[in-house]
């Protein structure tokens, strides 16, 4: 079997969590807190504003949720690590690649409003999530100015002749989370240089709802075929992108049409993120005190509306 037999025995798992409108209670965030392990309670715990620690609180749960219903690892079983890079893995139990088919791949992004996983059996996967946004202390020409070297010109001539600005910034957060996907699906970070990734979107337009899968990545000028790309939008603001290549540099992608139809992404509430959940650790009252002090955002990212 190849890194890209996705029959019916295949999976392919796309969850969202809408952190942005989620307002914890004491009960719900302290019991979320003993359910993960405690040095990513730790971490969550410094962050300066709530909006952040939620995402993260809820891309460990999301993650959680997914290796013990979808693998088939007891959760409090579960123990995962970050690569240097800061993605996640598993390390215990170790699975025996003879129990099942083929391994699977998960990747998590979170920003603007939601928290999204993204995991597949048989192949590499990155997930990311880009939310349209005005920049904050430049004009949108002088942002476009300062990110020039991270697409072609080709990419800057799709993206400039988009329309009105807001529709222009909504074609640059989709290229850029269409070159982020592909970067987390293969682990190389800030080393990797983004003009060698250009991409050639549809005439289809993205809508709200449907899967697209028709856009085409070139590599060093060259037309990429063993990786596909599913392109989403979860609201109007929000962009998801998830890059899907082989197992192996041996493997080679089959053409989307010969493919089962895309997994759209469900939206999950806090009941389905702890549904399997078991604490892991002891309720620490200070945890919620903690989290009350908090700011929910930076100033400027609560004063900052995109006019379309």
């Amino acid at each position: 079997m190849t890194g890209w037999d996705r029959g019916e025995e295949m999976g392919s798992v796309r969850w969202a969590f809408r952190c942005g409108s989620w307002t914890p209670s004491r009960c719900d965030w302290l019991f979320a807190a003993r359910c993960i392990q405690r040095e990513e309670k730790d971490r969550i715990g410094q962050f300066v504003f709530a909006k952040d620690a939620k995402s993260a609180m809820a891309g460990r749960l999301l993650l959680r949720r997914f290796v013990c219903e979808r693998m088939g690892v007891p959760w409090t079983e579960i123990r995962l690590e970050r690569s240097p890079r800061g993605k996640p893995y598993l390390t215990a139990p170790l699975m025996d690649s003879s129990d099942s088919d083929a391994a699977w791949s998960f990747n998590l992004s979170h920003q603007g409003d939601y928290a999204v996983l993204a995991a597949e059996q048989g192949g590499q996967v990155g997930v990311d999530l880009m939310k349209t946004t005005m920049p904050g202390s430049s004009s949108v020409p002088e942002f476009f100015r300062i990110m020039t070297r991270q697409f072609t010109a080709y990419e800057w001539s799709v993206i400039q002749s988009a329309g009105s600005e807001h529709q222009q910034l909504a074609a640059f957060y989709r290229h850029w989370a269409l070159k982020e996907s592909f970067i987390k699906a293969i682990g190389t970070g800030l080393g990797f240089n983004l003009q060698r990734v250009e991409f050639h979107l549809p005439s289809e337009p993205l809508t709200q709802g449907p899967v697209l899968r028709q856009t085409k990545m070139h590599l060093d000028e060259e037309e990429e075929e063993d990786w596909i790309f599913e392109e989403s939008l979860l609201d109007d603001d929000h962009h998801v992108a998830v890059a899907l290549g082989p197992a192996d540099k041996a493997d080679s992608a089959p053409h989307p049409s010969s493919l089962p139809p895309p997994t759209t992404f469900t939206l999950l509430s806090f009941s389905d993120l702890i549904a399997s959940a078991l604490p892991l650790t002891e309720e620490d009252p200070a945890y919620w005190d903690s989290f009350k002090m908090k700011a929910e955002a930076p100033q400027r990212q609560r004063e900052t509306h995109p006019s379309k």
